[in-house]
């Protein structure tokens, strides 16, 4: 029988001074791969993501996605003794990661370079909206405000409506670059035994994303056009009505379009006529493009629709709501739910995307109560029962 394989961080603490979904979600990537996550949180209502919704059987949707495997701590950092408690909880850590707004955490000693030039091996983080300085550095960068800015909702949307990504995209963003900058902090203390500073901020990983339309642009390009779920140079590549839904296609060469003239459309006249024969011609004939798919796969139901254009080799997939997804069969058959425990009992939860070597299962721990963990991480710092009960008492603690 061999043995299980040791989680990537097992025996790496991580302390945090997080909220929303930029830090928290970054952090959750780590307590997944086995680190030990202490989530400090302000003890009058703790990470204000708490209270977004209700929507996971009266815990927060947003909460409870990115929050999963922490220990939580209530300290008022206000307070000079809720501040020496997280120094010192800070002292015993390997990292350190922060999204608190601009300034406060340089005002508390808690950005990462003062931190560093205390804790040489220490990796610390600072994420932020817009970075450290430069004229948008105090503004405030909530998630939608940064897709703006970063251009990503000039992109998403049809013609006549720009439209913000569905899910926190700014957000999401920051928090892979930060656990990748700390993956790789990590990595490199490994080799010169010193830890040192990550940045990260909103608007640099969002306009990374960007990507080839940035590129197009600043090469030369015109702004692309919002073409909704369309795409913007290849035809047919949209989504289409069923009898019963809807069914999106691409078709990326012309030997596919002959394919689908064919097989799908029953209609080959199309394959040879010049003003669908290319993609060039496709794309400029749009509309007409789009109606003649339209009209043949109308007659069809969703189920019907996908086997022929499976069965023709045309890249094809259904438009699934949210409700479809957590039923989604791939999903089921490759058993990628768990069950994570939470104050309200188990909820269910997806496993990380990242398959690791040798079988070994990601650590989903429990979604924490607020401050469920403040008096055991005393103990733990040496802290006698009357000074826990003084700080209890004066609400430095929750």
């Amino acid at each position: 029988m061999s043995t299980p394989q040791p989680l990537p961080l097992d025996g790496i603490t991580v302390v945090a001074v997080e909220q929303a979904v930029s830090a928290p979600f970054a952090t959750r990537q780590l307590a997944d791969l086995g680190a030990r996550v202490i989530k400090v949180e302000r003890p009058d209502g703790g990470d204000f993501a708490r209270h977004y919704d209700t929507a996971a059987r009266g815990l927060a949707s947003h909460f409870v996605w990115c929050n999963r495997g922490k220990e939580s701590v209530a300290l008022d950092l206000k307070d000079p003794r809720g501040l020496d408690v997280l120094r010192r909880l800070i002292a015993g850590a390997d990292v350190f990661v922060q999204n608190l707004a601009h300034g406060a955490a340089a005002r508390m000693g808690l950005d990462a370079a003062t931190l560093c030039a205390e804790h040489p091996r220490l990796v610390a983080v600072d994420i932020s909206g817009y970075g450290a300085d430069g004229p948008y550095a105090h503004k405030r960068a909530y998630d939608m405000l940064v897709q703006c800015e970063a251009g990503l909702v000039s992109v998403t949307g049809t013609p006549e409506q720009p439209v913000k990504a569905g899910i926190p995209a700014a957000d999401i963003a920051a928090a892979m670059y930060a656990y990748s900058g700390v993956l790789a902090a990590l990595l490199r203390r490994g080799t010169t035994g010193r830890g040192g500073p990550v940045e990260v901020s909103m608007l640099d990983a969002l306009a990374e994303w960007l990507g080839h339309p940035l590129h197009h642009v600043m090469h030369g390009g015109t702004e692309p056009a919002r073409t909704g779920v369309a795409h913007a140079v290849i035809a047919p590549y949209n989504a289409y009505a069923t009898a019963d839904g809807q069914v999106l296609l691409s078709v990326q060469n012309d030997r596919e379009w002959r394919r689908l003239t064919e097989q799908v459309l029953e209609r080959t006249e199309l394959a040879e006529d010049p003003a669908y024969a290319t993609n060039t011609a496709r794309t400029a004939h749009r509309a007409e493009t789009d109606k003649a798919v339209g009209e043949a796969l109308a007659g069809m139901t969703a189920d019907e629709a996908i086997a022929r254009l499976e069965a023709a080799g045309i890249a094809c997939a259904r438009l699934n709501t949210v409700a479809q997804v957590a039923a989604h069969p791939q999903l089921a058959a490759r058993d990628r739910w768990r069950k994570v425990d939470s104050p309200v009992g188990p909820l269910r939860a997806l496993l990380p995307p990242v398959v690791l070597p040798g079988g070994a299962e990601p650590r989903m721990g429990a979604v924490p109560a607020l401050g469920e963990h403040t008096e055991a991480l005393l103990r733990a710092l040496g802290m006698t029962e009357e000074l826990t009960a003084a700080l209890r008492r004066d609400g430095v603690i929750a």
